[in-house]
């Protein structure tokens, strides 16, 4: 193992940047994965990761060697316990991170297939979580507008918990553009307005929109929806949390075709 001491280092500095920076992890398209699950999922679905970094804790660690074994990797970068704190993004480390290439899909000349589209979501934390709960509910593709938190950011990853690994990600996609190609329909969600998601037709080839956590779907992208549809809330919350929404409306379409 490569061991190194000093916070100096220009190798560690180079981890601390991906770590800290979206700019850094789009121009270097690179990704951070923090913890073994998400190693073991990159390993299991993927392949062994490019570069492993443990910390001195980690190496210690009985999951880790198991892991580290069963992919056949015996080359890692150790860092002592504090400096690799630097660069998790978690209260307490499991000392593992793995660092693997961003994947870099391109927008098709025709989409096909059901998805889920988001536009302009911040929070890296309900993206993870709609990209988990796309993954679970069998969609294969998730579109994101180009001011949408960057999918493969630690937070991001660490709310997915592997999901990024099954399914197609693309981003910086032009929403608008995207609705010209695509052949199913599309159904956009709003609050209170429009169609009960029970009552809508969720069977065939459907690309789901969600919106910005405060402002929703643009005008111009709702426009182009076959049909919108809202979730019924009985209670007396205002609103759903967008991530929250995501799975209800998804796994409403697993009913859906399950019932058929």
């Amino acid at each position: 193992m490569k061991i190194m001491t000093s916070s100096d280092n220009p190798r560690f500095r180079g981890l601390l940047k991906l770590a800290q920076s979206s700019r850094e992890r789009r121009s270097a398209g690179l990704s951070l994965l923090d913890g073994i699950h998400l190693v073991a999922a990159y390993a299991e679905r993927v392949g062994a990761p490019g570069e492993i970094v443990l910390s001195r804790s980690g190496a210690e660690s009985a999951e880790v060697r198991m892991l580290l074994a069963a992919q056949g990797i015996d080359d890692a970068l150790l860092l002592s316990d504090a400096l690799f704190r630097q660069l998790s993004s978690v209260a307490t480390p499991t000392g593992i991170m793995a660092v693997v290439p961003t994947p870099r899909v391109a927008v098709p000349d025709r989409l096909t297939g059901s998805g889920v589209w988001l536009e302009d979501i911040q929070d890296p934390g309900n993206v993870g979580s709609i990209l988990r709960s796309a993954a679970a509910a069998g969609i294969e593709t998730v579109c994101l507008s180009r001011h949408s938190v960057h999918a493969w950011s630690p937070r991001v990853l660490r709310a997915g918990m592997g999901a990024h690994f099954t399914l197609r990600i693309i981003e910086g996609v032009d929403l608008l553009a995207l609705a010209g190609i695509y052949s199913g329909a599309i159904v956009a969600t709003a609050v209170n307005h429009g169609v009960p998601v029970f009552n809508a037709d969720l069977t065939g080839d459907v690309a789901l929109l969600f919106g910005n956590e405060g402002a929703g779907l643009s005008p111009e992208l709702a426009a182009l929806a076959r049909e919108t549809v809202h979730i019924p809330m009985p209670g007396r919350a205002e609103s759903l949390n967008v991530g929250a929404a995501a799975a209800v409306c998804l796994f409403e379409r697993v009913r859906q075709l399950r019932a058929q």
